[in-house]
């Protein structure tokens, strides 16, 4: 199992990133790759094109429903819809509730930009799992100012097909009892750290600083911490260090075309 990284600027895109969006791929017995798409804030579309095929995709999951998460499957419906080949064959879209009715608000009353047609909806409900080839899904409701989920995938380890290797994704969480769940035991914790330590203290509830992000990783024993969702105004060694003052496992930035196998 392996993960790219679209995109992962925080909030916004950055003058160096498109906003929030990440593939997971798996390749079957068969030799036949899946893939999943995690999120695809504004900008990713263009980076799903360079390091994937948005015409291929298997399933899409979608943590929230903020624009930095979501602004470009409405993007992705124009190019699967009018592509010179013809239209693509619907995906499936797991999010939370309300998703169907915000792709639908951003795509305006145009028909040319409705999302009828290739997007088949279908809301997270936390404990229920989704299989996606050779992958399993787990959703994890987090903490944020709307309805959240973090995301556990696990599926075939790289090096040997016949061991079950995990990545977690947070999505946009502050701590909670739903981060500790998607850190306990993963191979690789996906974490946003939007926020900083003494500066960002008074707002909780939206945002992990590095600090909070290492401190979950380091009670679930995570193997690898990757910090994500930095926004464009912080310094990201200061995530890493707040990290690495709470655990001592590897930690890394998330960079667009960063590939992190599993």
């Amino acid at each position: 199992m392996r993960l790219t990284v679209l995109g992962c600027a925080g909030s916004f895109p950055g003058p160096d990133s498109a906003a929030s969006g990440y593939l997971v791929q798996a390749d079957d017995a068969d030799g036949r790759t899946w893939t999943v798409l995690l999120d695809l804030g504004n900008g990713a579309l263009s980076a799903l094109q360079r390091y994937g095929d948005p015409t291929g995709l298997d399933a899409v999951g979608l943590s929230h429903l903020h624009s930095d998460h979501v602004a470009d499957m409405v993007v992705l419906n124009v190019l699967r819809r009018y592509r010179p080949e013809g239209p693509c064959p619907p995906v499936t879209v797991h999010g939370p509730a309300g998703t169907a009715e915000r792709l639908a608000q951003m795509a305006g009353k145009d028909p040319a930009t409705s999302t009828d047609g290739q997007f088949d909806v279908v809301e997270w409900r936390a404990g229920s799992a989704v299989v996606v080839g050779p992958m399993v899904l787990e959703p994890v409701p987090v903490e944020h100012p709307i309805p959240a989920f973090g995301i556990r995938v696990s599926g075939p380890s790289e090096d040997d097909p016949a061991r079950t290797v995990s990545l977690a994704y947070t999505g946009d969480t502050d701590a909670c009892a739903g981060l500790d769940a998607l850190a306990t035991g993963v191979d690789l914790l996906l974490s946003e750290a939007a926020f900083v330590e003494g500066r960002d203290d008074v707002s909780r509830g939206i945002h992990l600083t590095g600090r909070r992000a290492g401190e979950a990783a380091a009670r679930g024993g995570a193997g690898r911490l990757v910090l994500t969702h930095i926004p464009a105004w912080n310094d990201p060694a200061v995530s890493v260090a707040e990290a690495a003052a709470v655990y001592d496992g590897p930690i890394e930035l998330a960079r667009p075309g960063g590939v992190h196998v599993l």
